[in-house]
């Protein structure tokens, strides 16, 4: 597990309180909870930032406001502009994973920058920066949303420290081939019952593309009884409603 500090998310001049509340919903995903906000559009707290973080209240309730990004980042030893776009500015261009790895090896604290939702940060901003981390991404439409952006660092990031992974689900066993034929002898009888097989010198090869079908899936026990009630209920009359 990484004993750096985690990073801090500054978002500059974000625009909407609902793009506010998905990035701060991609950072609690991935283990991220120091949201920091320089000059927010339409002020802070904004009230349409808690619907769309779905319940990452402790990023939002825990973010803090500065006037400047240099104020924003003054506790931090390595900064990191996302941008798709050098702007001119001679700095390292890292990828989202090259970028964690330095994270994880700093003994100081980093911060990821994103910048407005329609312009991105401008060349002041990725001045300040130390490096640039760059998504790559397809070059006929590099267009990524702020929660887009932030989920893939934090992603990044995560993979560095001990997250849960959701619990693992066995899957039914296999039925046995024994049912499997009760199952292509129940479809057979009631495709004949209903025409199915015409012309009559193609039967062999249909049956034969049904069996391929109907083994190849790795049906459970569960499976091949539903497929049975299906099969039957097909065959029923409706009944009146």
């Amino acid at each position: 597990m990484s004993a750096a500090p985690p990073p801090v998310i500054v978002l500059v001049r974000p625009q909407l309180g609902e793009n506010i509340g998905k990035a701060a919903r991609a950072m609690l995903n991935f283990g991220l909870t120091e949201l920091r906000l320089v000059a927010p559009r339409d002020g802070w707290p904004n009230p349409d930032a808690g619907p769309a973080s779905a319940g990452a209240d402790i990023v939002l309730a825990d973010a803090t406001l500065f006037d400047s990004l240099a104020d924003a980042v003054a506790d931090c030893t390595t900064i990191y502009a996302t941008t798709v776009r050098k702007r001119g500015v001679v700095k390292p261009v890292l990828t989202p994973e090259d970028a964690a790895a330095e994270v994880h090896a700093s003994p100081g604290r980093s911060a990821y920058i994103f910048g407005a939702e329609r312009s991105g940060l401008d060349s002041d901003d990725v001045a300040l920066a130390h490096k640039i981390v760059t998504v790559p991404i397809n070059p006929q439409f590099g267009s990524l949303n702020l929660a887009q952006a932030v989920i893939l660092l934090a992603y990044e990031w995560s993979k560095g420290i001990a997250l849960a992974s959701p619990p693992a689900v066995p899957l039914d066993p296999p039925a046995p081939h024994a049912e499997l034929e009760e199952l292509i002898g129940h479809f057979v009888r009631d495709l004949d019952k209903s025409g199915y097989f015409v012309p009559p010198e193609r039967t062999e090869a249909t049956l034969r593309t049904l069996r391929t079908a109907l083994t190849k899936t790795g049906w459970s026990h569960n499976d091949v009884r539903m497929m049975h009630g299906i099969i039957t209920s097909l065959g029923r009359t409706p009944r009146s409603r």
